[in-house]
């Protein structure tokens, strides 16, 4: 009898565990997929997307300043920067309860003031779940020393 018990305990233990790995594997693929799609949505210039996904808060940090949503908006609705393709290489996320932090090391290739260029970055997104819904709090450039990958 306390065997069984014993077993009954460790099989909850174990479906309860294995239940919240799915929910964290299910929300760490849904911020992959998310910040895939971001990436078209900037390629294409879908400020309409963008700005749903954009929280009114957010900060966007590239390598000549930063700026606030609406400068982001303005930027690659002008083509200030048009982020043609980002090449990503690895992806990684870390849950924190309601906020999801998700590194993009990427090669991007960009037109910047009428000049195509090609940066190596690691990326740093930081997603907020408010209502149901991820919004992207922050956007981070930071350029690597690696050499451009991309062909």
């Amino acid at each position: 009898m306390k065997v069984s018990i014993l077993g009954l305990c460790i099989l909850i233990i174990s479906a309860q565990s294995s239940d919240a790995q799915q929910t964290k594997s299910n929300a760490e693929q849904e911020i992959i997929n998310l910040s895939k799609q971001k990436w078209d949505w900037m390629a294409n210039k879908n400020v309409d997307s963008l700005n749903v996904l954009f929280d009114d808060k957010s900060m966007f940090v590239h390598m000549g300043g930063s700026w606030g949503k609406t400068q982001e908006l303005n930027t690659i609705k002008s083509g200030g920067i048009w982020y043609k393709k980002a090449e990503v290489y690895s992806v990684v996320v870390n849950m924190f309860g309601n906020m999801a932090i998700l590194l993009n090391d990427i090669d991007l290739l960009a037109v910047v003031g009428g000049n195509e260029v090609t940066n190596p970055f690691m990326v740093t997104e930081v997603y907020l779940k408010e209502n149901g819904r991820w919004k992207m709090g922050s956007l981070t450039f930071s350029h690597l020393m690696r050499p451009v990958k991309m062909k």
